[in-house]
């Protein structure tokens, strides 16, 4: 089996005293392909290097709303600059991971908000795909719902379309997805897929479970997110790559297919959603 962990943070301190290690496990384990997420500025080059010592690992770079106050109006021209070189760099498939996140709340509405329309203008402009994270409060108030306000947005850029199994070319991805099932009707709708990760595995995740089973796997990536989000034999440890094929075992179980199955559905995804096949 072949697979490819859509979202991962090898760059991550987490990893220094053994990166190559995990990234030898990872290939043992059938991840033949990473996609490196790069979520802030100080982020992005260790991203591009890493990527660049492994011709198996690309890049996403994005502002993560968690990081909303360190790119307002005020210093956003130096940082669009910035941006720009980053997304002509060949390694660089993806706009992201940016958003919402109403959990922590580290930022505000507005802050994040700009942070994300300026993100979604320049991925038109660079017509890349997009890593959207969107993270609910834990008691959704009117004022503070991560799903709507995101969809609000997204449609504005991203017209609805006639819904299909799979998209040729999906528009992104909502990165670990755990919303309601009308929330994965309305991103498929608009072009999107859906990344899976390790809570799939968790037993009172029940209603991503439901979901699970009715997304069409043509809709469906894989992700770990590493070092976040172990699957639910590692909790308390660090997330890394190779865990990809518990994930995939979780949902070919939810769906009564085999892991094998998913592996190619999901991979068949990956690369037509970061347009990997065009790089070969």
């Amino acid at each position: 089996m072949s697979f490819v962990d859509t979202h991962a943070h090898l760059a991550d301190r987490a990893f220094e005293p053994d990166r190559t290690d995990v990234l030898k496990q990872a290939q043992d384990a059938g991840v033949a392909t990473l996609i490196e997420i790069a979520e802030s500025p100080d982020t992005w080059d260790a991203a591009l290097a890493l990527a660049e010592g492994h011709p198996n690992i690309f890049v996403s770079v994005g502002i993560h709303p968690h990081h909303a106050h360190l790119a307002g109006p005020d210093v956003w021209d130096a940082i669009e600059k910035q941006f720009r070189e980053r997304l002509t760099h060949p390694k660089v498939v993806a706009v992201g991971e940016f958003g919402l996140d109403y959990y922590r709340m580290q930022n505000t509405k507005e802050q994040q908000h700009f942070i994300l329309h300026k993100q979604l203008e320049l991925a038109r402009e660079f017509q890349k795909p997009i890593v959207i994270h969107c993270r609910e409060d834990k008691t959704i108030t009117p004022e503070f719902q991560c799903h709507h306000d995101l969809q609000n947005v997204l449609s504005t850029y991203y017209p609805a379309q006639p819904l299909t199994l799979k998209v040729d070319a999906p528009v992104g991805v909502i990165h670990c997805f755990t919303g309601t099932w009308a929330d994965a009707q309305f991103y498929m709708e608009h072009g999107f897929v859906l990344g899976i990760d390790g809570p799939v595995t968790y037993p009172g995740a029940k209603t991503l479970h439901d979901n699970v089973r009715r997304i069409p796997a043509e809709r469906i990536v894989l992700e770990t997110d590493s070092p976040y989000l172990p699957p639910q034999a590692h909790r308390g440890q660090r997330n890394e790559p190779r865990h990809i094929p518990t994930i995939a075992a979780a949902i070919a179980t939810l769906r009564n297919t085999t892991p094998e199955r998913i592996a190619q559905i999901t991979t068949e995804t990956a690369h037509a959603l970061f347009r990997l096949k065009s790089l070969a």
